[in-house]
């Protein structure tokens, strides 16, 4: 289940931002997730450290091939799912909502404009 609310965005790189005030959380699409298949790991930035848009935060291994993740807009993680360091089931089950990756401090809201809309993500990719 895709989002098509104005609260969420979407990168080139297959992950949902979803926007509130200045805090943003950061998930696989679904889209994504099938074409990986079943994710087994999912690899983490540790609480606390900045990321700049577009560096590597973390890593999703599936069956088929290992994945770097690229952060859609910059800031600092001040929330990690750790649910997922013991099971990778939420991110197959429901990578769009329970199997959400990490929350940011954004440091710059303007990067979120480089962001797609649910409709030029869908166009783009469905």
């Amino acid at each position: 289940m895709m989002h098509e609310s104005e609260h969420f965005k979407y990168s080139e790189q297959h992950l949902w931002v979803k926007i509130e005030g200045d805090c943003a959380t950061i998930g696989l699409t679904s889209f994504v997730q099938s074409a990986l298949g079943e994710i087994v790991f999912v690899e983490l930035p540790q609480l606390g450290v900045h990321y700049s848009l577009g560096k590597p935060f973390g890593s999703v291994e599936s069956i088929k091939t290992v994945t770097e993740l690229y952060i859609p807009v910059g800031g600092v993680v001040t929330e990690v799912n750790e649910s997922l360091h013991q099971s990778t089931e939420p991110i197959n089950r429901s990578p769009d909502q329970e199997g959400w990756l990490i929350k940011v401090q954004l440091s710059n809201v303007a990067e979120l404009n480089h962001l797609w809309s649910w409709e030029q993500y869908r166009n783009t990719y469905l």
